[in-house]
């Protein structure tokens, strides 16, 4: 690219428009749960028809988390404020999470 840029500028209004284009592209259209609020029933859809730039940050973010687990840290890391609720919705604590946590505890680690 021209100049100092890694990637070429995409407006806001396309850029997931372009996310769902890449999945799409590169195959990536395995089927996941959403929900429908309105009727509160869950459907099953390609991913690649709900991927968006919002669900990438929430991916990244849960992934530092499992790796860092300083909750501080992370949502500082990620331009959250120290006690964010939207951060807290984010982070979730899964099973090798917690398997880990026992392996510390057993001295394992």
């Amino acid at each position: 690219m021209p100049g100092e840029q890694l990637l070429p500028f995409e407006s806001s209004e396309r850029y997931n428009d372009n996310i769902k284009l890449i999945f799409e592209k590169a195959r990536i259209t395995y089927l996941v749960t959403e929900l429908d609020a309105p009727a509160r029933t869950e459907k099953k859809v390609p991913i690649n028809e709900i991927v968006s730039s919002h669900m990438a940050r929430r991916t990244f973010i849960g992934n530092i988390y499992k790796l860092v687990k300083g909750p501080n840290l992370v949502s500082a890391l990620t331009g959250h404020v120290e006690g964010s609720r939207a951060f807290t919705r984010y982070r979730t604590i899964d099973i090798d999470m917690k398997k880990d946590l026992v392996k510390i505890l057993e001295g394992k680690q």
